[in-house]
């Protein structure tokens, strides 16, 4: 297993620079397996946001399709319960792609509720309470 960064990521899904895209395009898509973290699909889908432009709903859809690949793991949070945060993350207005994450994590580790001055993670479906 091999792990890829936020710049073969990004590269890999927007495909420019075309002699990095490529390269990143043969790791992702070739036969070893890959490991992702949590920190930097996060980044990569802020880079895609705010450098590339790319709508809000495109980003998590590509997320998606890339976390469903067979052979991307996902590090610091279980597959199928990131992907069921970007599911839910898919509907919501605003960014919810950082906090559809943090949730997830706090669902999975058990550690409810998440303290925080932001009433609106209620919407990832997780108890909230105020610090």
């Amino acid at each position: 297993m091999i792990s890829a960064d936020t710049s073969v990521i990004v590269r890999y899904l927007v495909g420019t620079p075309p002699a990095q895209a490529k390269k990143a395009a043969g790791l992702m898509d070739g036969a070893m397996d890959v490991a992702l973290s949590l920190v930097a699909l996060v980044e990569t889908a802020h880079v895609l946001r705010t450098q590339y432009g790319v709508a809000r709903a495109d980003v998590v859809e590509a997320l998606i399709e890339l976390l469903a690949r067979e052979n991307v793991t996902l590090v610091g949070l279980g597959k199928a319960d990131a992907l069921a945060a970007l599911v839910r993350a898919r509907s919501l207005p605003g960014n919810p792609i950082p906090d559809a994450f943090i949730c997830a994590t706090a669902q999975t580790a058990r550690a409810l509720p998440v303290y925080s001055f932001d009433a609106d993670l209620r919407r990832h479906g997780v108890p909230v309470a105020s610090p």
